[in-house]
């Protein structure tokens, strides 16, 4: 390790006296101004776990749906996978350590992590369309180039695009090519051919109004529209030639809201949906005749996504294992229709991408999704290579075409993680071939009412869960009063737990009528603030 380099360069990138900042699923976020530091010891680390794994990292500077104003950094392992849990702890020691200290963690973390110095390391860095964006990108070569490390940067990418070409360097092109025409050409391939099979084209000339968020989903939209066929016919809004990024816009405002975002014009029954600041989120919606909204949030989108595989599944007659993964917040009667109706196994996890990923891996087809619009769809290797089998070497007429979707299927879904873009054309591609209209998609269960609510606490700390966060363990007696308030409704449910970010409470409750959820929410919200040190006033309903 060249120690002057890295006091030179650590110097040009100093730490803001007294800030701490930690390592969480989204990486680090905060306010722009406080990342420089941040960003170039991510560049430093990028290529400490690329020496490690003698792998290709990819670096991603984006905050997300947060505002323009902030900005954020996370790591991607090398089959475009999240950040390995034992490595998040080494980066908010390395994000945190003093000036001087630097050398001594760098040295400390090649011991904890068998890392050898000498060897190699390749970084791919991508970044989101914020102000502040390329300054950062420039900080994390810094750290990089300290490190003797070399570095592909694709500038403006999309998240789930950056996550896609790491996984193609490091599996030597056999999930694609590391390039984004790569990315266009196998996506828009896989999508034609499944439409292609649609018996309803007159029904696929429908329009689809996307609302950008004013972020990178435009910019990656815009470039792939010459790759599509002539049916598919998408309008761009919030494209952020205009207005700020996220600002009343994108999937987070659209979801958290109900309501649709500005700068997009709806007409009665149209197919809508929006992106998240970097596109790895993706929420559909429409507005009835009598001018009501309707939210299609993830929840709806893994229901459709589970039909459409399960009646694939059934017809290739392999012994193939299916699951959907949820977290407590998904809808109650999601949970009920997939269990219920569909018959498919449903498996509950705690809040964040990285449980239900882990879990949903446990399957052949393992569908997750976040009720916010994050999720994909992870085949097994062993099923991957068996529809791909049964493609070429099934005789029967029925099987073979069922194979051949499920392996165009295999090839649209962005398996490394959620990715607006192909999440998009897999849900077009299914409502095509299904030939269902958004309506008709929306009907197929109705959303019990629900209300999210949060209590300022001194220390979020003194909340533990358990039961995938469905129920507390401490402070004592709050969960037994959880369990009295529920008695009072019908169909209801509630839970609480603590925020990963900062000293809040979530609280969720659902109920037969959106009069007791929301009751249901406040006296919860009640329990909380005087049992588990509340802040401020009490709540009010």
């Amino acid at each position: 390790m060249d120690c002057e380099a890295l006091r030179k360069f650590s110097a040009l990138h100093p730490r803001p006296a007294g800030l701490t900042l930690h390592y969480g699923t989204a990486g680090f976020r905060s306010a722009a101004q406080q990342l420089d530091h941040v960003v170039f010891r991510m560049g430093l680390l990028a290529a400490l776990r690329s020496k490690a794994v003698t792998a290709t990292i990819g670096i991603m500077v984006t905050a997300s749906h947060n505002p323009e104003e902030d900005n954020g950094v996370k790591l991607v392992d090398p089959l475009g996978e999240m950040l390995h849990p034992s490595w998040e702890e080494y980066a908010t020691q390395l994000a945190n350590a003093e000036e001087q200290e630097l050398q001594k963690v760098i040295t400390e973390i090649c011991q904890k992590a068998a890392v050898n110095l000498h060897k190699d390391a390749s970084v791919f860095i991508g970044r989101d369309t914020r102000p502040s964006s390329k300054k950062l990108s420039q900080s994390v070569i810094d750290g990089i180039q300290v490190l003797g490390g070399q570095y592909h940067d694709y500038g403006l990418v999309t998240t789930p695009q950056l996550h896609y070409m790491v996984c193609c360097q490091n599996t030597q092109g056999q999930y694609g090519k590391a390039t984004l025409e790569g990315y266009y050409e196998k996506l828009s391939k896989a999508f034609m051919e499944l439409i292609k099979q649609s018996h309803c084209s007159g029904e696929f000339q429908r329009h689809l109004k996307i609302d950008c968020a004013n972020g990178v989903g435009a910019l990656k939209l815009s470039e792939m529209k010459p790759y599509f066929p002539q049916e598919v016919l998408i309008h761009i809004y919030n494209d952020g030639t205009k207005e700020k990024l996220n600002h009343l816009c994108g999937a987070d405002f659209v979801k958290v809201h109900q309501k649709p975002p500005g700068g997009l014009d709806m007409k009665p029954n149209e197919r809508c949906c929006s992106f998240d600041g970097d596109a790895d989120r993706i929420v559909y919606y429409y507005e009835d005749t009598a001018g009501q909204f309707h939210l299609i949030d993830g929840d709806k989108i893994a229901t459709l996504i589970s039909i459409f595989l399960k009646e694939l599944l059934a017809k290739v007659k392999q012994n193939f294992k299916m699951a959907v993964v949820q977290t407590a917040y998904a809808n109650g009667n999601s949970t009920r229709y997939l269990q219920e109706t569909l018959k498919v196994p449903v498996h509950c996890v705690k809040t964040g991408v990285k449980h239900l990923h882990h879990k949903a891996q446990e399957f052949d087809v393992g569908v997750y999704f976040e009720a916010n619009g994050h999720g994909t769809v992870l085949f097994s290797k062993a099923a991957e290579t068996k529809i791909r089998q049964l493609v070429k070497e099934e005789k029967d007429n029925e099987k073979r075409e069922a194979a051949k979707m499920l392996e165009n299927m295999i090839d649209l879904i962005n398996q490394t993680v959620g990715d607006a873009v192909s999440d998009m054309l897999v849900i077009e591609a299914i409502l095509a071939l299904k030939g269902l209209s958004v309506q008709q998609w929306d009907t197929l269960y109705t959303d019990l009412p629900n209300r999210l609510l949060k209590v300022q606490v001194a220390d979020r700390r003194v909340i533990d869960t358990t039961d995938a966060e469905r129920r507390a363990l401490t402070p004592p007696g709050l969960q037994e009063k959880i369990d009295a308030l529920v008695k009072k409704y019908k169909l209801s449910r509630a839970f609480v737990r603590p925020s990963g970010t900062e000293d809040v409470v979530r609280i969720y409750a659902e109920a037969d009528t959106q009069e007791n959820a929301d009751a249901l929410a406040h006296e919860v919200s009640l329990a909380v603030f005087h049992l588990a040190g509340g802040k401020g006033a009490p709540p009010q309903p």
